[in-house]
């Protein structure tokens, strides 16, 4: 564990009563090769994650332990839950967006567009409304490490929604580098997305852009909310208050609504992805390289599992 002398970095009053100065970083489980995704399940009380390379999806129950949910799961990276309570997951082996019915049944949500196959999607959102948001890097497909080594068949690489009811997939935003991480303010009137492409050269992009989001899904705005240093941003959440945690190269990284950093939490590694959990969504789960951590909060997390 972390001691919280050597946890925290203040910038701002305001970071202090988002956090419990006496909570320890807790590591549950440290053998994956690259963990991503977490997703927590409040009716089942578990945690579900990627261990991407490994092809499969791990679950934590607290107080119980850590198993294999899923093997060879077709490389998924990015989780979220429908308000039907399904999984809904980002395969970069089947470059697809998909959900996991109650049953155990999985259904292919998008896999195309304009007849082309998605790069490989990698990080997904479920709105109020039902609608489906995901990124589409090619990080899948540039090696089988992730994935399975493939020619982009897309011009780019989008920000998509698709409508589950009527089955209609569009583009919502076409001038990404590597779009990756995303997520809603509380009031879903801004959509924020966070561009990777920083992962492929230093003159590239390592911030998280603000899109104001209007009744007809249509996406306005798009300016930098911030610059993530050092290292990039991946995946990020909101707690109730609309402050962004983000993933970053020396931890988790907290921004208040307006774009100011006010302080960050120290990890020993890499941070990809993180999502509150626990019965009171209090429990900051953190995906950091090979490790799952997590982190008890003075906050609570704005998604609603």
């Amino acid at each position: 564990m972390a001691s919280a002398s050597s946890l925290y970095e203040h910038f701002e009053a305001e970071f202090r009563r988002l956090i419990k100065g006496s909570a320890q970083l807790e590591t549950v489980y440290a053998d994956c090769r690259w963990a991503e995704g977490p997703v927590w399940f409040a009716d089942g009380g578990y945690l579900l994650w990627s261990d991407i390379p490994n092809e499969r999806i791990m679950r934590y129950i607290p107080g119980v332990g850590t198993s294999v949910f899923r093997a060879q799961s077709g490389y998924t990276n990015g989780h979220t839950r429908d308000r039907e309570g399904r999984l809904v997951s980002c395969s970069h082996g089947h470059r697809r967006v998909e959900r996991t019915e109650l049953d155990g049944r999985i259904t292919v949500l998008a896999d195309a567009y304009q007849g082309k196959k998605l790069n490989s999607p990698n990080d997904v959102v479920v709105k109020s409304d039902g609608s489906i948001w995901f990124t589409d890097p090619p990080y899948g497909i540039e090696s089988d490490y992730e994935g399975y080594k493939a020619k982009q068949e897309q011009d780019g690489c989008y920000v998509y929604c698709f409508e589950p009811l009527s089955g209609k997939l569009k583009v919502a935003v076409s001038d990404f580098d590597r779009p990756n991480g995303l997520a809603f303010s509380p009031d879903e009137s801004i959509l924020y997305i966070a561009d990777s492409g920083y992962s492929r050269g230093n003159d590239r992009p390592h911030h998280i852009r603000a899109f104001k989001v209007d009744a007809h899904n249509n996406l306005s705005g798009g300016e930098v909310f911030a610059e993530i240093n050092p290292g990039l941003p991946d995946g990020f959440r909101c707690d109730v208050e609309g402050h962004i945690w983000t993933s970053a190269g020396d931890g988790v990284h907290v921004y208040t609504p307006s774009g100011v950093l006010i302080g960050k939490i120290r990890t020993p590694k890499t941070v990809a992805n993180l999502t509150f959990g626990g019965p009171k969504r209090n429990q900051l789960f953190i995906a950091a390289t090979d490790s799952l951590h997590v982190l008890y909060t003075a906050t609570n997390g704005a998604q609603r599992p």
